[in-house]
């Protein structure tokens, strides 16, 4: 399911790959950050939605809260986690969240939000990676 709020920004800017970039949902907005979509289930802790400043939030983009449970950021874990992920992704589900995406992304810059600590061995590591496979 996707909510939406008002856009907080849509200048271009910046190297990124297909115009898409990752942050974490704590960072302050830049101006060229785009429609910024946090892709976690839930919702970050000790974040206002006005701070957060979203466009929308992509709940269905994220991994089920068994399979993120299972995880639990466990280094030793993240390929087993990355294809289950990608099998997760590809529910019809989630193909209805990552078309969202896939639209934002052609409209111009887009930053995936998380409030994960570890980016790189997060989930939102493989949807950037997906997302930049399509395009």
């Amino acid at each position: 399911m996707t909510r939406k709020s008002r856009n907080a920004g849509s200048s271009h800017g910046g190297a990124r790959s297909a115009g898409i970039r990752v942050r974490r949902v704590y960072d302050p907005p830049e101006p060229d950050d785009g429609a910024r979509v946090l892709v976690d289930r839930l919702w970050p802790r000790g974040l206002s939605k006005s701070d957060a400043a979203l466009a929308e939030w992509c709940k269905d983009a994220a991994p089920s809260s068994e399979l993120r449970r299972w995880y639990g950021h466990q280094e030793e874990l993240y390929d087993a986690f990355a294809e289950r992920y990608r099998e997760e992704l590809a529910q019809e589900a989630a193909q209805s969240a990552l078309e969202r995406l896939r639209e934002l992304a052609a409209d111009g810059p887009l930053t995936l939000l998380t409030a994960t600590k570890d980016v790189e061995r997060s989930h939102v590591r493989v949807l950037l990676d997906l997302l930049r496979e399509d395009s």
